[in-house]
């Protein structure tokens, strides 16, 4: 039987030759990897190797959507992009919320695979099956809230853009892929926007006014008006305050980053000054909703009045409060909201971007940096003006700016001086706002991950806070300091988010009361596909297994599966915390032995043959 819920065909372009041809989705890969980050991985596993620079024409850039995308199904605002990363090395995805995504497939298309390198700037239009490469050079060098109403002018008024900033026209390896205008829906991690950016692609413009076909669409339809009461009762609270309501809470827990993660003590006050509660009563104006959502997290803020008068777009998320915010000792939540805009218009992304600026704070207190580095500037702690200067200089990428911007796995290799040990990554991808002392399951995840330190591609964590899952093993949360059954805990989260990732379902809904059987029947709806939940862990485990092969192409073994210096040897200590130290070298073992792979972190061949994996 046909799958429904793909529109059945992928658009393929050559930027070097401006070629541009369509083919028909692989149904048997779209079985076994379904889509989004599943179905991006396989054909960067087929069409890139060891061989493939990331910032090469012939690296592709892959934007994937899921069968979810652009239906009725609550949450499923979604879509991935895929490619070899330029701050890793490494397998490389980021997932993307807003509109864009459901566009393209109402456009007619699941996905787009980008290779070469134009010679001069261009952007893509894709509108109903059809479209055009046009020349940017008037929109380079401009940002990505500047050329949003450009590029709707001169294509649809209701078009939505995907575009770099500055940043990922310098090439900067923390580069972003910004969506929806001032809405701001970013693809941060990985250095997507340095891709873009090595392509001379400057947008990528879509409008669809197509149907996405459904197996059931009466089920579908009914979706929303069914599940909303549920989704809105059980997470509330992100409707309210978005992700930033959580930000004291994880300050009380002992997992909000604090000056480089190397803070003693507590942040009380200063975590009250920027959360989600605060900005709900200072600067929030309205909500941002993504397609088909009912939540509506994402947070629209205004700043009129002072020096950082003139903000006006997209709120600063949990994350970006915490990297760019505690973890450098800012307090200002103004300033944040300014600097949050910063980096949405260079096309940053605010988690490494914060991750670098706290490490160069870091280096600057300790004398391995010093003014003439930075231009001037007082890298020191709290500084809001020191924040926002060295946003500038990483996306122009002007003195320290430019060692930063490389990342802090690089920015201390050039340092050098010990700066490793307070260099915090995973395979080079700067931590997430989520403490790996604080998570045993988490800091597994966190070391395993395959783009780096990630919370998302597990959401391992949470399931030891709040989220439960019985239909594979998980009752109730997990104690979070409890060893025990941590690394299968991880290893079950992993396969879970792969198809979410690869579905392209927002994973908010989990917090919203949606379990995995009313997943697996979502499935069955929009596709007509029968799936058991065994069959849904399973195809999980190939997506996350498959991505594992492409890093051990890479050379990625158990040597990499770690988690920095600091967060293995330096305990958390402050009033109600517990000073735990994940022990990872236990999990780990346990870890691999679950996923069957090598005592080396390789999948062994009975793993593959299982999986269907096998060359």
């Amino acid at each position: 039987m046909k799958l429904r819920g793909y529109a059945g065909r992928l658009l393929y372009v050559d930027l070097s030759n401006s070629r541009v041809r369509v083919e028909d989705l692989n149904e048997e890969w779209a079985r076994q990897f379904v889509g989004g980050s599943g179905l991006g991985a396989k054909f960067l596993y087929e069409m890139s190797d060891e061989r493939t620079s990331p910032l090469a024409p012939e690296n592709p850039l892959i934007f994937m959507t899921g069968p979810f995308t652009g239906t009725s199904v609550p949450l499923s605002g979604r879509h991935a992009v895929v490619c070899r990363s330029p701050l890793t090395g490494i397998f490389g995805e980021s997932d993307v919320g807003g509109s864009w995504g459901a566009n393209l497939k109402r456009a007619g298309f699941d996905g787009i695979i980008i290779t070469g390198r134009s010679e001069k700037p261009v952007y893509l239009w894709l509108h109903d099956g059809r479209w055009e490469i046009r020349d940017a050079s008037h929109l380079w060098g401009k940002d990505t809230y500047e050329i949003d109403p450009v590029l709707r002018g001169e294509t649809h008024e209701k078009a939505v853009v995907s575009t770099i900033g500055q940043a990922g026209e310098n090439l900067v390896p923390l580069a972003a892929i910004l969506t929806d205008g001032k809405d701001a829906r970013a693809a941060g991690r990985c250095g997507m926007g340095a891709v873009m950016g090595s392509k001379n692609l400057k947008a990528i413009v879509v409008y669809g006014t197509g149907n996405v076909s459904v197996h059931d669409p009466e089920s579908v339809a009914r979706l929303p008006k069914e599940f909303a009461p549920l989704i809105n009762k059980n997470a509330e609270n992100f409707r309210k305050y978005g992700t930033s309501g959580g930000l004291s809470a994880f300050e009380a827990m002992g997992t909000l980053p604090l000056q480089n993660w190397k803070f003693v003590g507590r942040w009380e006050e200063s975590a009250e000054k920027i959360n989600g509660f605060t900005m709900s009563e200072t600067v929030l104006t309205g909500r941002y909703y993504c397609d088909a959502c009912i939540l509506g997290c994402g947070r629209k803020v205004k700043v009129e009045k002072g020096p950082y008068a003139g903000v006006d777009g997209a709120g600063p998320e949990y994350e970006t409060l915490a990297l760019l915010g505690s973890s450098c000792l800012v307090d200002d939540l103004e300033a944040l909201c300014f600097a949050n805009e910063l980096c949405n218009r260079f096309g940053l992304d605010t988690i490494s971007t914060g991750g670098a600026i706290a490490f160069g704070m870091e280096a600057y207190e300790k004398g391995l940096i010093d003014r003439e580095d930075t231009g001037g500037i007082e890298l020191r702690w709290g500084s809001a003006e020191a924040l926002i200067g060295m946003i500038k200089m990483i996306a122009q990428k002007k003195g320290a700016g430019e060692i930063l911007g490389k990342g802090v796995k690089k920015a201390s290799e050039e340092i050098g001086k010990n700066s490793v040990e307070f260099a915090m990554h995973v395979k080079g991808l700067e931590l997430p706002a989520h403490d790996p002392r604080g998570y045993n399951a988490g800091a597994v995840a966190f070391a395993t991950s395959a783009r780096g330190a990630c919370h998302l591609s597990g959401l391992s964590h949470t399931f030891e806070r709040v989220l439960k899952a019985p239909e594979i093993g998980i009752p109730e949360p997990l104690d979070r300091f409890k060893v025990e059954g941590k690394a299968a805990l991880a290893a079950k989260t992993q396969n879970v988010m792969g198809m979410m990732d690869s579905l392209k379902l927002c994973k908010f809904i989990l917090f919203g009361g949606v379990t995995l059987t009313d997943i697996v029947k979502w499935y069955r709806d929009v596709t007509g596909a029968e799936m058991t939940i065994e069959e849904f862990m399973k195809t999980g485990d190939r997506i996350f297994n498959l991505k594992r092969l492409y890093n051990v192409r890479l050379g990625i073994s158990r040597k990499d599966d770690f988690l920095p210096f600091r967060s293995l040897t330096f305990k958390r200590i402050g009033k109600g915390l517990t000073p735990n130290l994940p022990p990872l070298g236990q999990m780990l073992g346990e870890y691999y032995e679950y996923r069957g792979w090598s005592e080396e972190g390789i999948p062994t061949p009975e793993k593959l043959r299982e999986l269907g994996l096998s060359r």
